[in-house]
């Protein structure tokens, strides 16, 4: 008797060309510019960068990163280093900023590593530097696995 094993072979993990197309087709973090400069998914680590803009800034003419945007950029790159191996988007549950100098006058790298991917969460921790490479901020991030 002949026993057919059928596996089911998993997908790979998304490519950075692939999270850079996800990313520019939202309209929010399109707005923001994030672009991918790595996406590891043997390392579980994920690299953006961000441009400054004005519409970033604390108040006109100061050069100064608001905390909103980068709060947004902390999230979205958490998510991401998540949906990079998992291969579908994720609901934020919880989410924390520490905001470690200001920012000024610079561009940002965000970098987030993926802690957990268990069956109901994925927690992802998240550094933020200048372009001096000096951490400006960290973030941790609580994202829902499970299947939608």
């Amino acid at each position: 008797m002949n026993q057919k094993t059928t596996e089911v072979a998993a997908k790979p993990p998304f490519t950075g060309a692939e999270l850079q197309k996800m990313l520019d087709g939202s309209p929010f973090i399109h707005f923001l510019g994030l672009k991918v400069i790595e996406a590891d998914p043997a390392k579980e680590l994920v690299t953006m960068s961000c441009a400054f803009r004005p519409e970033f800034e604390r108040g006109p003419g100061s050069g100064m990163w608001h905390g909103g945007p980068i709060a947004a950029i902390i999230d979205t790159v958490g998510d991401y280093a998540l949906i990079m191996t998992l291969r579908r988007p994720l609901p934020t549950v919880n989410f924390r900023v520490d905001y470690l100098r200001p920012a000024i006058k610079t561009n940002l790298v965000t970098t987030a590593k993926v802690r957990r991917a268990g069956k109901s969460v994925g927690v992802v921790d998240i550094d933020v530097f200048n372009e001096q490479k000096a951490l400006v901020a960290v973030g941790r991030a609580t994202y829902s696995t499970l299947a939608g």
